[in-house]
């Protein structure tokens, strides 16, 4: 029983009012993706407006997405300002499926900037700190370089309700263990742009799988990280602390849409989207694909891949009081699936689409 946008009762089918049901293999509570940079066509950091952030969502619903965190990467100077705005916009609307924002970036290394615009990169100042302290209505989660922060600085984003994870990074392991220290939550597309595992430096990957208070989020769409490392990560981090992201582009929902980053065309062959250098920009993915995958490459149980499209993200971002399970008192957000594990519709605080 929904009432007034959130879940009231959890009963049998067969107990249910006439008329007041809707008919899946799989009912899960709503997907939560918290890196999507574009869909339907068009991306985020291209125009960073309401009609944006619609077409993103419906792109996303076909997925079984119910909330998201449109996400805006680097881009120069202060352009971030924009999608706060944007989404401060949207929030203050009650905008269907529009949860927060996520800033990837500009705060990031330059030594690892993968598709992002190296000239664009660039420390957090204080005039930034201010900015991003003062939020955006809801979740904001923003993804920086560890060691590119002054002391205090990721604190008095905590302080203010930001989330920050860890991203396009050469951080070694002591950084890391300082960055949590001062609430640091986790790490952006583990993997891929973050130092990596090794036996004497352990980098952001180790720092991430050693640390039980960090979330990671994985991108798993065969080609982003191995099979063999998604189950590796899996086993090592388990289903409550590993968070599905698609980092989808505008080919969600549209798979022959071009578009471009920094100024080079990236095109979509086989599901892989990189520029004509073959550096990898964004996936190709719907997150109940993402779900498929972890259960096929990565030996998942449904209930684990479920729980990491929606549980875990939802604690991730401190929202398990809300999000993330289907029980009286919750936000009414449900994902519908088909045995195969297929989204068949999608319920957002009490609306179906």
């Amino acid at each position: 029983m929904i009432e007034g946008g959130r879940i009231r009762d959890v009963t049998a089918a067969a107990r249910a009012p006439a008329g007041r049901t809707l008919h899946a293999a799989i009912a899960a509570p709503g997907f939560i993706d918290l890196q999507i940079n574009g869909g339907g066509g068009v991306m985020f950091n291209d125009a960073p407006t309401r009609d944006t952030l619609r077409r993103i969502v419906r792109a996303a619903r076909r997925g079984g997405t119910a909330h998201l965190l449109p996400t805006f990467i680097t881009a120069p100077g202060t352009s971030y300002l924009a999608a706060m705005q944007a989404v401060r916009e949207a929030l203050s609307e009650a905008e269907p499926g529009i949860l927060g924002l996520h800033l990837e970036g500009p705060f990031l290394s330059p030594t690892r900037p993968g598709i992002h615009p190296p000239a664009a990169v660039r420390k957090l100042t204080p005039g930034d700190l201010d900015a991003l302290c003062e939020g955006v209505g809801g979740p904001l989660l923003v993804t920086l370089a560890p060691r590119r922060p002054r002391p205090g600085a990721i604190a008095r984003l905590g302080q203010a309700g930001v989330t920050v994870f860890a991203g396009h990074s050469e951080a070694d392991h002591a950084t890391m263990m300082r960055a949590a220290d001062e609430g640091l939550r986790g790490g952006t597309h583990l993997f891929n742009a973050m130092s990596q595992l090794t036996g004497r430096a352990p980098g952001v990957v180790g720092a991430l799988f050693d640390d039980a208070r960090l979330f990671a989020g994985i991108i798993a769409d065969d080609i982003h990280v191995h099979p063999a490392n998604l189950r590796l990560a899996l086993r090592v981090t388990g289903d409550r602390r590993l968070c599905l992201v698609t980092d989808a582009m505008a080919t969600l929902d549209a798979p022959d849409a071009r578009f471009s980053i920094n100024g080079k065309t990236i095109a979509q062959k086989d599901g892989r989207l990189a520029d004509a250098e073959g550096c990898l920009a964004g996936a190709h993915l719907a997150m109940d694909e993402a779900v498929r995958n972890m259960s096929r490459l990565a030996g998942a149980g449904r209930a684990q891949a479920l729980r990491m499209a929606a549980t875990t993200p939802a604690e991730a971002l401190g929202l398990g009081h809300a999000l993330g399970r289907i029980a009286p008192g919750m936000r009414a957000s449900i994902t519908l699936l088909s045995h195969d594990l297929e989204a068949c519709g999608t319920m957002v605080d009490g609306l179906c689409w």
